[in-house]
């Protein structure tokens, strides 16, 4: 099973691009040939700025749409420590739901 990790690059506008990928330096390689995401074509080349790993695809999309939902500024200043609580938040929604789900009544 292949890790999914989650990253922040700077452009070279010095914009934030986030995103999700099974291989960062690949996929980087591909926002700079033009052929990744949209937003990033003509903006190369990119810097990662920060990686996280996730277990699962989910749980990595899930991470890139909070941190997609921080303001510029919050984005900017992201560090290896503020994307971890953000993921252990998530985690913990995760579990919530799982646990409300899994209860069952008897009749």
């Amino acid at each position: 099973m292949a890790s999914w990790f989650v990253y922040l690059a700077r452009c070279a506008d010095d914009t934030l691009y986030c995103g999700v990928a099974t291989d960062v330096a690949a996929r980087i390689a591909d926002h700079d040939a033009g052929r990744g995401a949209r937003y990033t074509r003509g903006r190369g080349p990119l810097a990662v700025v920060l990686t996280r790993r996730c277990r699962t695809q989910g749980m990595a999309l899930s991470l890139e749409y909070a941190i997609k939902q921080l303001s510029r500024r919050a984005k900017g200043d992201l560090d290896a420590a503020a994307v971890a609580t953000i993921a252990r938040r998530l985690q913990s929604k995760r579990r919530k739901k799982s646990h409300a789900g899994s209860s069952t009544t008897s009749t």
